[in-house]
């Protein structure tokens, strides 16, 4: 999940399939390619972006997270995106399909909670995100 926070899409992508199906607010992608030229889109237009992601339920080869992320545009406006994922994995482990639903929200900059990657001693302890 962490590789998320380093805002390099050739890297995300290499956790999902070859031909990874995803659907991402109201936009369907097939494919690493596809996946790569999408999330270099996202990042130049979600600048400083910073997610963390909680596990919700997970069962066989499916997983389900919720998540926030803050970011600004290019005019220094920051939002906190919330949203749910689902996930779904091949026998080697990387993400087959990809849904997630979105929902952004405008913050003033001294509202944000979240600042650079979790530090080491959070990484795989459990998240708690305040739904506010």
């Amino acid at each position: 999940m962490d590789a998320w926070n380093t805002r390099d899409p050739h890297r995300v992508s290499l956790a999902y399939t070859e031909d990874s199906q995803w659907r991402n607010r109201d936009v369907f992608l097939t494919g690493r390619a596809a996946i790569v030229e999408f999330l270099t889109a996202k990042w130049e237009r979600e600048l400083d972006y910073v997610l963390r992601k909680s596990l919700w339920c997970y069962g066989g080869d499916r997983i389900a997270v919720r998540f926030q992320y803050e970011w600004h545009d290019a005019a220094g406006r920051w939002y906190r995106s919330y949203g749910n994922e689902l996930w779904e994995f091949d026998d080697r482990g990387l993400m087959r399909r990809r849904e997630a639903s979105i929902n952004d929200v405008s913050i003033d900059s001294a509202e944000r909670r979240l600042f650079g990657p979790r530090p080491e001693s959070e990484r795989g302890a459990p998240v708690d995100i305040p739904l506010r």
